[in-house]
């Protein structure tokens, strides 16, 4: 008897009577059911998800970028079903549009949208902040071949989100260590910054002895983000300070960025900091208006 089923055919089957699926099972979906107790992944949803749909469905989205080894996805992130039309419900997203078959893979069982194509759809449905996190976790697991994502959207110019998905593309960097960090790299891009290099090794000798997260070596400068797990284990901090201490002595200028922090605040400082080092770039009045909004 499986962990995930559809009520209504495992009644038929005699895998379980009404009774046992009223007492043993919880509602997983409308018609899709779960041992009660289990613990629930993602995959778990996924397969909940697609037998919702008549088993007629392709995973797609963040859902199918975890499946593709993509980290930093939450258990609870709504399954997006492509392929297929039905009514959505909650943690259960459909969406109406064509899969080829050569978009079409499997993982861990189930039909799952190519890398390529999950890149495509990332790119194009989710707020950009989110979307540009989401594909840089997806290179971050494997790299993909951004020039097949762009030929992929030109087959299909009448799909929406084309203009952001162009605009994100050359911005992916599989280098990011975390959402957050991706949200710090598109701050600095949409505010006229130069690219930064990620996960820059600091190496003395012939030894690496750090790696910074965002970081212009021509100039000895950086930016790392203070995630609270820094700040809340006592150890780690400890560790942090020594190592911020290393690289200034190196001559490392290193810019903390913590999530309470209002991006205006970390900017400025970007800013002072690359201009002191002798960094000059232009900026547009777009930028310009953008830094504003950072306030």
């Amino acid at each position: 008897m499986g962990k995930i089923i559809l009520g209504g055919e495992a009644v038929k089957a005699g895998v379980v009577t009404r009774h046992e699926l009223q007492r043993s099972y919880a509602t997983l979906y409308r018609g899709v059911y779960v041992r009660r107790g289990a613990e629930v992944t993602l995959r778990d949803r996924a397969i909940g998800a697609w037998l919702a749909t008549g088993r007629r469905g392709v995973v797609a989205g963040v859902a199918a970028s975890a499946l593709h080894g993509a980290p930093w996805v939450d258990a609870e992130q709504p399954v997006e079903i492509s392929g297929v039309k039905c009514l959505p419900q909650p943690g259960l997203v459909p969406r109406a549009e064509q899969i080829a078959d050569h978009e079409t893979t499997h993982r861990a069982g189930l039909p799952v949208t190519t890398r390529i194509r999950t890149a495509y759809d990332l790119g194009r449905h989710l707020y950009r902040t989110e979307a540009l996190a989401r594909l840089d976790a997806l290179m971050w697991n494997q790299r993909f071949d951004v020039a097949e994502v762009l030929e992929l959207a030109e087959r299909r110019p009448r799909a929406r989100g084309l203009t952001q998905l162009r605009q994100l593309l050359p911005l992916v960097d599989g280098g990011a260590a975390s959402p957050r960090e991706s949200r710090i790299r598109l701050w600095l891009a949409d505010c006229g910054f130069p690219r930064p290099h990620t996960q820059h090794p600091v190496v003395v000798g012939s030894r690496p002895v750090a790696f910074l997260d965002l970081a212009w070596p021509d100039y000895g400068m950086a930016v790392e983000y203070d995630g609270d797990h820094h700040r809340k284990d006592r150890r780690q901090y400890v560790k942090d300070i020594e190592r911020l201490r290393m690289l200034d002595e190196l001559g490392w200028i290193v810019i903390r960025v913590i999530a309470e922090q209002r991006p205006k605040e970390w900017l400025d400082r970007v800013e002072k900091a690359l201009l002191n080092r002798g960094c000059r770039f232009d900026v547009t009045d777009l930028q310009r208006f953008v830094r504003l909004t950072a306030a």
